[in-house]
């Protein structure tokens, strides 16, 4: 067995956002979302199901919810986003790649 490396083979989207499913299970998702420039659409919220623990590895971005609040998430910040809360994405970097790992439970 050989392992990967989450910061290995880039894929050109060309201009659009990548999403890897990197595990999925019955109760877990385990995402690389890679963004550069990259935001949610101007309407509508993230409203999901399942817990999302979001970790930004490697670029810069902006979180906003529902309830007026937002946060700045630089490389190594972290958030857990309990179900339902409504958020999106407002802000990442767009001179270098944002690299996420998502985790739903």
């Amino acid at each position: 067995m050989n392992p990967d490396n989450i910061f290995s083979v880039i894929p050109d989207k060309s201009g659009q956002e990548a999403i890897e499913q990197l595990l999925v299970k019955k109760d877990i998702k385990i995402e690389r979302i890679i963004s550069k420039g990259h935001k949610s659409p101007e309407t509508g919220w993230h409203d999901q199901e399942l817990n999302e623990w979001v970790l930004v590895l490697k670029g810069k971005a902006t979180l906003a919810f529902e309830d007026q609040t937002s946060v700045d998430l630089i490389e190594g910040s972290y958030i857990n986003i309990p179900s339902h809360t409504k958020h999106k994405v407002t802000w990442t970097d767009p001179n270098r790649e944002t690299i996420w790992l998502a985790i739903h439970y």
